[in-house]
């Protein structure tokens, strides 16, 4: 039998067809989306259907992960509202710090949701609705989020949206420590009461697609890499790519007051505690577009220059920062030399800058308990030997590099697998077992502490720069 995975990310929708028994990859495509920080629902489906073509017909299920936090508005005839508000746009930024002083402070929102709303969180965009767009906030019947509606346009619209626990948990209106949404917080954020999705089981089909096959729950991106990585308790993965992450599997659920850690819930019935940050691969790319360079270029520059870059520092925040909380954040450079300004450097300061970024972000997990003994390193940029090289420097810890795969879209698949076998009768309390295909690389070097060290420094100097 085979399964199909979809992983609907800011970019771009991915679609992989896979043999149910075991993950092998029988079929791929993909189809890109627009830029920006907004986008209407329909480019998604119209992306799924160019990406899907030829493959989700021949799929016996099917699943979808995709960007967490998308504020998807529709009315009471299903219709979608206005586009839909993603993860990265930092535009209620101001809400969600009134929400978070309304409603009994960072403690308060973190017993209750596990997280401390930022203005990623799409409860923040809730409010931001009721305040700058009234109109579209009294129309709105149901919120649901990006994979929601995706899986809901995938089944013949008469089963009502549906959800999981992994997704639901970065709303900043779900409680992972019970399982349960918490529609007060929804309705304080739009001014109103509004439809939320049913919340599915982790292994359980939801609906069916007009050609019978089954539809799983879905999850949110984050927690379908974990899926497909087949991350094991304490394992931390960090992923580099449109957004930068560190997240571990955990038995329990976590409430970090400082709100550097969401207590996000996992897509297996676990946790997913996970530090995000808004600037990552794109730090790359924009540095080397600077440098008249291409990817490969940059890494190239960047292993050319000594480990602290002669002094030169970036602080990576170029279109505002999630972790730490600073949306009104800039790039900054700083050290700049006659000695020091070259071409080499430059790319070395930004390779340490995105890494000394996500060490500051295990760190964050390592105040909550989970303490990294190696770091599994994926996204687009871990294609980069720059990346790979100088990860374990920064990091503290030896750097695993599976081989590169859509590691989402892997996830999704493997949940869709796991809800047929569910469905047939024959279901298994975990998901299958299926083996990382490729080969994984391993990397090892002497830490760093100095460029650790002035990195620190630079964040420290700029904090009162994203109040």
């Amino acid at each position: 039998m085979l399964v199909a995975g979809v992983d609907s990310s800011t970019q771009s929708t991915k679609v992989l067809l896979c043999q149910a028994d075991d993950g092998a990859i029988v079929g791929e495509a993909a189809a890109p989306h627009p830029d920006g920080t907004e986008c209407d629902p329909e480019l998604w489906w119209q992306a799924l259907a160019k990406a899907g073509d030829g493959l989700l017909d021949q799929a016996d299920a099917i699943g979808v992960a995709a960007q967490q936090h998308g504020m998807v508005v529709v009315d009471e005839a299903g219709q979608v509202i206005r586009p839909a508000l993603l993860w990265n746009d930092v535009r209620s930024a101001p809400q969600a710090a009134a929400l978070i002083a309304e409603m009994g402070g960072p403690g308060h929102w973190a017993r209750l949701t596990g997280s401390v709303p930022t203005a990623s969180f799409t409860v923040t965009k809730l409010r931001w609705l009721a305040e700058h767009e009234p109109d579209a906030a009294a129309r709105t019947a149901r919120v649901m989020l990006p994979h929601d509606w995706l899986t809901w346009r995938l089944g013949d619209r008469a089963h009502e949206p549906a959800t999981d626990r992994g997704d639901a948990s970065g709303t900043g209106y779900f409680s992972p420590a019970t399982g349960r949404w918490l529609p007060e917080l929804a309705q304080a954020a739009l001014g109103k009461p509004t439809g939320l999705p049913r919340l599915a089981a982790p292994a359980e089909v939801v609906a069916r697609t007009p050609a019978g096959a089954a539809l799983s729950a879905g999850t949110g991106d984050n927690m379908g890499a974990a899926l497909g990585l087949g991350l094991g308790l304490g394992e931390v993965v960090v992923s580099i790519g449109t957004s930068g992450t560190a997240y571990a599997i955990a038995a329990e659920p976590a409430a970090d007051e400082s709100g550097a850690v969401a207590g996000f819930a996992d897509a297996t019935g676990r946790f997913l505690p996970l530090v995000a940050t808004i600037n990552a691969a794109r730090v790359l790319t924009v540095t080397a577009r600077m440098l008249g360079t291409d990817a490969d270029g940059l890494s190239r520059l960047a292993l050319a220059a000594p480990p602290g870059a002669q002094g030169l520092v970036l602080l990576p925040y170029l279109d505002g920062e999630r972790s730490p909380n600073r949306p009104r954040a800039n790039g900054v450079l700083r050290g700049l030399t006659s000695a020091n300004t070259t071409q080499e450097n430059m790319a070395r300061a930004a390779v340490e800058a995105v890494l000394c970024s996500l060490a500051d972000a295990i760190g964050n997990l390592a105040d909550c308990g989970i303490a990294a003994q190696r770091v599994i390193l994926i996204g687009g940029a871990a294609r980069s030997e720059a990346v790979r090289r100088i990860a374990p420097q920064i990091f503290g810890v030896p750097v695993t590099v599976p081989s590169p795969a859509e590691y989402v879209a892997l996830g999704a698949a493997r949940q869709a697998a796991w809800a047929l076998s569910a469905g047939s009768g024959s279901g298994a309390a975990e998901p299958p077992a299926w083996p990382l295909a490729g080969t994984t690389l391993e990397f090892t070097a002497e830490p760093t502490p100095h460029v650790r060290e002035q990195y620190a420094a630079l964040r420290d100097a700029t904090a009162a720069w994203g109040s």
